[in-house]
């Protein structure tokens, strides 16, 4: 597993962007997807949506980004929240205390449960790229496009 800091080589990229092409559209019907291991007979049935996880890890490494795989249910410190949100510790607190991600305290210290700050980042994202859009489409409209 790859830390979010941690970059694939280039010779990992080159990997994974061949896997990615080979899966790309492996398993686009049915539930599960049979995968023969390597240097065996044997082979694996993946569920749809862990082959949707594999290609979207395979991507991200080919482009060269690092992968963090976390579960859903697991808590997060806020050290940790704002390496996975690439902004600084304080910035998180001061999102905590606003109520845009939820948290519980654990004595003195606040836990982020995975999954409501991947709800966090998804909205961030959707208004982004809406803001985007507008934008565009504002450039559009003045003709300096």
């Amino acid at each position: 597993m790859y830390a979010a800091h941690d970059q694939p080589t280039v010779v990992e990229q080159e990997q994974a962007r061949q896997a990615l092409q080979l899966l790309r559209d492996a398993g686009q019907t049915g539930e599960t997807l049979d995968v023969t291991v390597a240097g065996t007979a044997e082979s694996v049935h993946l569920p749809r949506a862990a082959l949707d996880l594999i290609r979207e890890v395979l991507a991200n490494m080919a482009a060269g980004q690092g992968v963090t795989v976390v579960p859903a249910h697991a808590e997060l410190t806020t050290q940790q929240a704002a390496q996975m949100l690439n902004v600084s510790r304080p910035h998180v607190i001061k999102l905590l205390d606003e109520g845009h991600i939820e948290y519980r305290m654990v004595g003195r210290h606040r836990r982020i449960l995975a999954s409501s700050l991947l709800a966090y980042q998804r909205t961030q994202l959707g208004a982004s790229r809406d803001a985007a859009g507008e934008l565009a489409a504002l450039t559009e409209d003045l003709g300096l496009y």
